[in-house]
């Protein structure tokens, strides 16, 4: 049966061939081998590419599978700047947060739904930070942002608090570097995202709480984004 997919990566193999990391709605991240797919005339030269919503059909017993047909399902997700950086961010997240051959079909919809609002030029940083909390929670890596994580008292808005790695917020005698406002957490609990500075503290955490997930890696969606902003500067 025809799989609901998108290509998250790909690189070559061999001489004509290709390595695809798929996510598929039913039956989630898979390893396919694109037999001929670099070939001039193979018709599955330019539709192995990111953010075109897919059909797949493909077998094998091992987690290398063999890709046997693809056809486009609907049209290609148009990204383009900072909203291309963004869902190729997006692809890095899944590809190293999500186990192979686990399904996860809310996250399936959830990352469709996000490209297209990317596509439908809605604020980027929301829409990440929406992403993010969402990856968080749905792996069982969420915290508690009204709740003090040493004492189980309630945060309260006029106090500081600090973000203690899988555990979640303590409270702070006063303000220090990094320090989270409560006022700011109880926003991010609601993900009330309207205020900048909200954003700023939304952002920080994500970096935080999924940095020991992500291994130390330096995800190159975020190099792009860096070099695209100093190029346009530039310009």
């Amino acid at each position: 049966m025809a799989q609901a997919a998108f290509v998250i990566h790909s690189r070559p193999y061999r001489e004509t061939s290709q390595l695809v990391e798929v996510f598929t709605r039913e039956l989630g991240r898979q390893s396919l081998v694109a037999k001929g797919s670099r070939q001039p005339r193979s018709p599955l030269k330019g539709l192995l590419q990111p953010f075109v919503p897919l059909r797949l059909g493909f077998a094998g017993k091992g987690e290398l599978k063999n890709l046997h047909s693809a056809e486009a399902s609907g049209p290609a997700i148009s990204l383009a700047g900072s909203a291309l950086y963004s869902g190729l961010y997006l692809n890095e997240l899944i590809y190293y947060l999500l186990e192979t051959q686990t399904p996860f079909d809310e996250v399936f919809d959830v990352y469709h739904d996000t490209l297209k609002k990317l596509a439908n030029g809605e604020r980027i940083e929301p829409c990440l930070r929406y992403f993010e909390f969402y990856m968080l929670n749905i792996l069982g890596y969420g915290v508690d942002f009204t709740q003090d994580a040493l004492t189980g008292e309630a945060v309260l808005p006029e106090c500081w608090y600090r973000y203690q790695p899988e555990a979640g917020f303590v409270a702070l005698e006063g303000p220090e570097p990094g320090a989270y406002p409560g006022g700011h957490l109880y926003a991010l609990a609601e993900l009330d995202l309207e205020r900048a500075e909200v954003l700023v503290s939304a952002k920080r955490f994500s970096r935080q709480a999924l940095g020991p997930y992500l291994g130390g890696r330096a995800l190159r969606s975020r190099a792009l984004f860096v070099k695209g902003k100093r190029g346009s500067r530039s310009e």
